[in-house]
């Protein structure tokens, strides 16, 4: 690993990110997927809608991977799924949910359990300077994990 590392910047290249996102999935059945869960453990479902070439969605994947306070709050209260829009890949999704990928990537759509669309977030309202506010996220987090 380190010798990739190390020809990558002799060649003044950054060294690739690992994939966040099934470039081959079908949104619609991610989704279809995530609701079903949902409905069991009585969640709301939260899109991401990026790309592997977007390092503001890394960044914001990271975040919530490695903030416990975030991820026990994902996992508590959502579902989530990370749905590719690379190259119109899923553009029937991002249709259905109203082309929320005008907002720029990441952007994130909340559903209820029965798949009816909550919110949109544009996630450049949840940053700080260069990377996400913990403090934002788990905001939005909390306004729209489901009532119990």
């Amino acid at each position: 690993m380190k010798e990739l590392l190390l020809l990558a910047l002799l060649l003044g290249q950054p060294p690739a990110a690992p994939a966040l996102y099934d470039e081959k999935a079908s949104g619609a059945q991610q989704i279809e997927k995530a609701l079903a869960e949902a409905k069991r453990g009585k969640k709301n479902v939260l899109l991401q809608f990026g790309a592997n070439w977007c390092g503001w969605c890394h960044k914001l994947h990271k975040l919530c991977e490695s903030d416990k306070t975030l991820a026990a709050e994902l996992k508590k209260n959502f579902v989530v799924v990370l749905i590719d829009v690379d190259k119109k890949h899923n553009e029937d999704i991002n249709q259905r949910y109203g082309n929320p990928t005008k907002l720029g990537l990441p952007v994130i759509v909340v559903l209820d359990p029965s798949g009816k669309q909550l919110t949109t977030q544009d996630t450049g309202k949840l940053e700080e300077g260069d990377h996400h506010d913990p403090a934002k996220v788990l905001a939005f987090l909390k306004q729209w994990a489901p009532k119990r």
